[in-house]
């Protein structure tokens, strides 16, 4: 949520792909208020369960995963609530676990947590409809987290020193700490262009080239740098140890 909110860009985000550990109802609910879809992959589909809209709804072929009915009036009551808080994580005024915190501090009773779980529940239910029904929808949502997961593990190849952890409570050098591998990767990037383009300028190379083969590529690899350097070893010769 925080980095849909503020991410230091011009970009309008309309959709946000997630694993199955970045979807929650609460973060649907809030979703749709803010204007965006969230859409998971969800590993454990198999789990998930439907709600009804209202009870007196029946769908005899889809008894085993269906569960009881939206409770919309705890919606209503609750409304006004629902947009005081996502006017705040709007405006950056609330942070989102500071919400989750007074949401939670007394257990999950609070009235708008559980109004927001309940919208969470229905823009749930409507996903997955949507991602059942729709194999493009399935297939968008892989590539899209495809694309992050590569940018991940190639800034966690940059990062290898620590094992990729901040070593420090410094805010400074935490800031340098994650900027740093940043600009790291848009060189690796600006540089695998440069041989890509270098390759394929070539005729040959360009010819064997498909359709499947350009929608794949991607300046963003590193299996070819050796981030540790390179060390040349001479086995002819001896080091001129002292006595």
């Amino acid at each position: 949520m925080e980095g849909v909110l503020r991410h230091c860009t011009n970009m309008e985000l309309e959709r946000q792909y997630v694993d199955s550990h970045g979807q929650s109802e609460v973060a649907f609910a809030f979703s749709y208020v803010l204007g965006f879809d969230l859409l998971p992959r969800l590993k454990a589909i198999a789990r998930q369960k439907l709600h009804l809209p209202t009870p007196d709804d029946a769908y005899a072929n889809l008894e085993p995963i269906m569960v009881r009915a939206i409770n919309w009036e705890l919606i209503r009551q609750q409304y006004d609530e629902i947009i005081k808080y996502t006017t705040a994580l709007r405006l950056g005024t609330a942070e989102p676990e500071a919400i989750l915190r007074r949401f939670t501090r007394a257990g999950p009773a609070h009235p708008t947590y559980l109004a927001l779980a309940e919208l969470g529940k229905a823009i749930k239910t409507i996903f997955l409809c949507r991602y059942l029904h729709d194999e493009s929808l399935r297939c968008e949502i892989n590539e899209g987290l495809n694309v992050v997961e590569n940018w991940n593990s190639a800034n966690d190849f940059i990062f290898y020193g620590e094992r990729g952890e901040f070593a420090t409570n410094r805010l400074e050098d935490q800031e340098l700490a994650v900027l740093s591998p940043h600009l790291l990767q848009v060189c690796l990037v600006y540089v695998n262009t440069l041989f890509i383009q270098e390759v394929l300028v070539e005729p040959a190379w360009r010819d064997r080239m498909t359709v499947d083969d350009w929608r794949g590529l991607t300046p963003l690899i590193y299996h070819h740098v050796n981030p540790y350097g390179r060390i040349e070893l001479d086995m002819t010769r001896r080091m001129a140890l002292a006595a």
